[in-house]
């Protein structure tokens, strides 16, 4: 009976080890052109659309232009060379070549402006807690699922249209 009893245990432990999802691989940072640390630039009071504004009819947060980053780097850490290379993107006009870490996919509708004006809702809900990182990678599931299951959470529509094109 004791044999008995050790194989429905070791049944039971597979069924559950089983349901068990694999845990979620975090890929490393990718590579970024300049370093850049949102941990130092929010702690300078800096919130996140001063640097990445949601132009009408505010389904994408843009980057920002180099205009933006001189502003405070003709005379902040000038010395660096990193702020040289960003002078330099600067005065030839050219936007510096960051490396995008969140991405939905192009048949995927979305709005950054109307999950912002939902109460409890901000950025870090679904780019985690941005303003403690020095690099970014990607830490929140953006993934449909991710998307359903915080629409379940907050009473939110699930439904296709919402957002997938109907072409």
């Amino acid at each position: 009976m004791a044999v008995m009893g050790g194989k429905w245990l070791a049944l039971v432990a597979i069924a559950a080890f089983a349901q068990v999802p694999e845990p979620k691989i975090l890929r490393p940072p990718p590579p970024q052109p300049l370093p850049f640390s949102h941990r130092t630039h929010a702690g300078t009071g800096l919130k996140c659309v001063e640097c990445h504004s949601m132009p009408a009819p505010g389904d994408f947060a843009t980057l920002p232009a180099t205009a933006k980053c001189m502003a405070c780097h003709i005379a902040v850490k000038k010395e660096s060379p990193h702020v040289a290379k960003l002078a330099e993107f600067h005065r030839e006009g050219k936007p510096v070549p960051w490396e995008r870490v969140y991405r939905v996919p192009d048949y995927v509708v979305f709005s950054h402006k109307i999950h912002m004006d939902v109460d409890g809702v901000s950025c870090q809900t679904c780019h985690g807690p941005v303003e403690q990182r020095d690099r970014l990678q990607v830490e929140k599931d953006i993934s449909m699922a991710g998307c359903m299951d915080c629409h379940s959470a907050k009473q939110a529509s699930n439904d296709c249209q919402l957002c997938h094109d109907q072409r």
